[in-house]
C-alpha cells in the first residue's frame, strides 16, 4: 500500500514539474489576455504579421507560434507531424538575445529531441547560438526548428522546402522573397514580428498597403496600451522620453517619416467596412480621375438621410483605353443596379483636365466617355488644401458630423489612403493619389455639414437671462 502511494505522490510530483515548465500551456490562458496576439494565432492566411511597439508582446506570439506549429498542437490551424520552419534573426548576436531565448521559454525540456550548436554547448544552450532544435512532434514525429540570420546573406537561405518562417524583426527584401520561395510548395505559412524603424520599406509597400492585393495579406498593429501586462506607470514614463515620430514607430508600431501622413485620421477598423447591400435611395454618383497609362481611378458614392457617405464599389486600372474603362464602368453599374437617365447614360464628376484636347486626339477624353454613355461633369473644385480639409471633416468621429465609411471591396482607395503623405513643399507628394483626387472631387460637391452649435452652460444662459432683465429695466427706466 505505502509502495502504491509513494508511485502515485511522485506521478504527482512529476506532473506538477511538467505544469509548471510548461509556460506554452499557460500562454494567453489566465484572468489577463492579449487580445491582439490572440486574433493573430486565430487568423487563417498565410503571411501574416504583427507590426508592434517595443514591449507591445509582438516576440512572445512569434515564439509561441512556432513552437506550437513544431509541436503539432496549434489551437486554432491544421497540424501536422515532421514540421520544418525557420527563425530569422537580423544577426546571430540578436538570434541568441531575443527570439532563441523566447523559443526555449515555451518549449519544455521534456519536447526536446536534440539540440544543434553553431557556437556554445547544447547543455547550455542560453548561452550559445543554436543551428537547430528537433523538436518531439504530438504525432510521434520529429519537427525542426532551424535558426537563421540576415547577415548569413541571401544565399544561406536557398534550398530548403519549408512549412514556416518567421521574421523576428524587418529582413532584407531578398531574404524575405528567398523565403517566401522556401514555403511555396508546401503552401506553409510566413509570420514576421516586427517595429518599422527602417521608414517606408519594402514592407510597408508589399505587407501594410498590399500594392498587389494578396489575399493571403493580414496584418495587426499592437501598441504597448495592447500588452495587458505593462503597468500604465511604465508606459507613462516610457512617452515622457520620446518625440511623437519615435512614439508612432516605438509605441504604436506605425511606418512613418519626418512628413506624415496627410490622413492620420484614417483608421482601417473604423472607416472600412465590410460590404452591404446598399438602398436605391442613397445612390448619388461616381467620381473619375482619368488616366491612360496612369490609373483610372473611379468609386461610386452614396449618401444616407444622414449625410454619411459610403464608396461602394471601384473600377482602378492602368494602360488601358476609354473603351475599356467604360465597359468596366457600366458592368459595375449593372452589378450594382445602379441608377441611369432615361437614355441609359450614366452620370459621373470627372477632373476638368478631362476636358483637355490633345494633338494626338481631336476629341478630350470627357467627350469620349460622354459619347459612349457616361455623362462626365467637369464643374468640380479642385482646390487641394479645401478638399484635403472637407475630407479629414468626414474622417473625424468627434466633430458630430457625417462619416466616410469604403467598402473593403475598394482595395486601392484604401492603399492609398494609407500612403498619402506631405512633401516637403508643405503640399502632397503626387505619387499615387488618384482615387484620393477623385474623392476630393466627390465631397467637394457635398453641402459643407453644418456644424452643430454648442450647447450653452447653465452660467451662460443666467447671463443671458440678467443681461435681459436689465435691459428690460432700463429701456423701461
Amino acid at each position: 500500500m505505502n509502495e502504491i502511494l509513494q508511485k502515485i505522490h511522485a506521478i504527482e510530483r512529476e506532473q506538477k514539474k511538467r505544469s509548471e515548465s510548461d509556460r506554452l500551456a499557460r500562454y494567453n490562458t489566465g484572468r489577463k489576455k492579449h487580445k491582439k496576439q490572440l486574433a493573430f494565432h486565430r487568423c487563417k492566411k498565410r503571411n501574416r504579421w504583427v507590426f508592434g511597439g517595443n514591449r507591445s508582446g509582438k516576440t512572445e506570439c512569434g515564439a509561441a507560434e512556432a513552437v506550437w506549429l513544431a509541436r503539432g498542437n496549434h489551437p486554432y490551424r491544421k497540424n501536422k507531424k515532421n514540421v520544418f520552419g525557420w527563425v530569422v534573426s537580423l544577426t546571430s548576436q540578436v538570434q541568441r538575445d531575443v527570439a532563441q531565448q523566447k523559443i526555449l521559454y515555451y518549449l519544455r525540456p521534456d519536447w526536446i529531441e536534440d539540440i544543434v550548436m553553431s557556437s556554445g554547448r547544447k547543455d547550455a544552450p542560453y548561452a550559445g547560438v543554436i543551428d537547430q532544435i528537433r523538436v518531439k512532434n504530438v504525432f510521434g514525429g520529429i519537427s525542426v526548428i532551424g535558426f537563421k540570420s540576415c547577415d548569413q546573406g541571401r544565399e544561406r537561405f536557398q534550398g530548403s522546402s519549408l512549412d514556416f518562417v518567421w521574421f523576428d524583426e524587418e529582413p532584407p527584401q531578398d531574404v524575405y522573397e528567398e523565403c517566401a520561395m522556401r514555403v511555396l510548395d508546401k503552401k506553409g505559412d510566413i509570420f514576421g514580428t516586427m517595429t518599422p524603424l527602417k521608414g517606408l520599406t519594402f514592407v510597408y509597400e508589399e505587407i501594410y498597403l498590399n500594392r498587389h492585393n494578396d489575399p493571403q495579406i493580414w496584418y495587426e498593429f499592437m501598441e504597448w496600451a495592447d500588452n495587458p501586462f505593462l503597468p500604465k506607470s511604465e508606459i507613462k514614463l516610457l512617452t515622457a522620453t520620446m518625440d511623437e515620430t519615435t512614439l508612432q514607430s516605438r509605441r504604436y508600431g506605425k511606418f512613418c517619416t519626418r512628413e506624415g501622413l496627410v490622413y492620420p485620421e484614417f483608421d482601417e477598423n473604423v472607416h472600412v467596412i465590410d460590404p452591404f447591400p446598399i438602398p436605391k435611395e442613397w445612390q448619388d454618383t461616381l467620381s473619375i480621375d482619368p488616366g491612360l497609362k496612369n490609373p483610372l481611378s473611379c468609386h461610386w458614392y452614396c449618401t444616407d438621410f444622414d449625410g454619411n457617405v459610403y464608396v461602394v464599389a471601384e473600377h482602378y486600372a492602368a494602360g488601358r483605353d476609354v473603351d475599356f474603362h467604360t465597359r468596366a464602368i457600366g458592368e459595375i453599374c449593372d452589378k450594382l443596379g445602379w441608377k441611369r437617365d432615361t437614355r441609359g447614360r450614366i452620370s459621373a464628376l470627372i477632373d476638368p483636365a478631362a476636358g483637355q484636347r490633345t494633338l494626338a486626339s481631336s476629341k478630350s477624353v470627357a467627350e469620349l466617355f460622354y459619347e459612349r454613355g457616361i455623362l462626365a461633369d467637369m464643374r468640380v473644385d479642385k482646390d487641394v488644401f479645401a478638399g484635403i480639409a472637407r475630407i479629414k471633416s468626414y474622417l473625424s468621429r468627434t466633430n458630430g458630423l457625417p462619416d466616410l465609411y469604403i467598402f473593403s471591396s475598394c482595395p486601392n482607395m484604401i492603399r492609398e489612403f494609407k500612403g498619402y503623405f506631405w512633401g516637403n513643399d508643405e503640399s502632397p507628394v503626387k505619387r499615387d493619389d488618384h482615387a484620393m483626387d477623385e474623392l476630393r472631387y466627390y465631397l467637394m460637391t457635398r453641402p459643407a455639414p453644418a456644424v452643430p452649435a454648442a450647447q450653452k452652460s447653465r452660467i451662460a444662459l443666467d447671463k443671458e437671462r440678467r443681461i435681459r432683465v436689465l435691459r428690460r429695466k432700463h429701456d423701461g427706466g
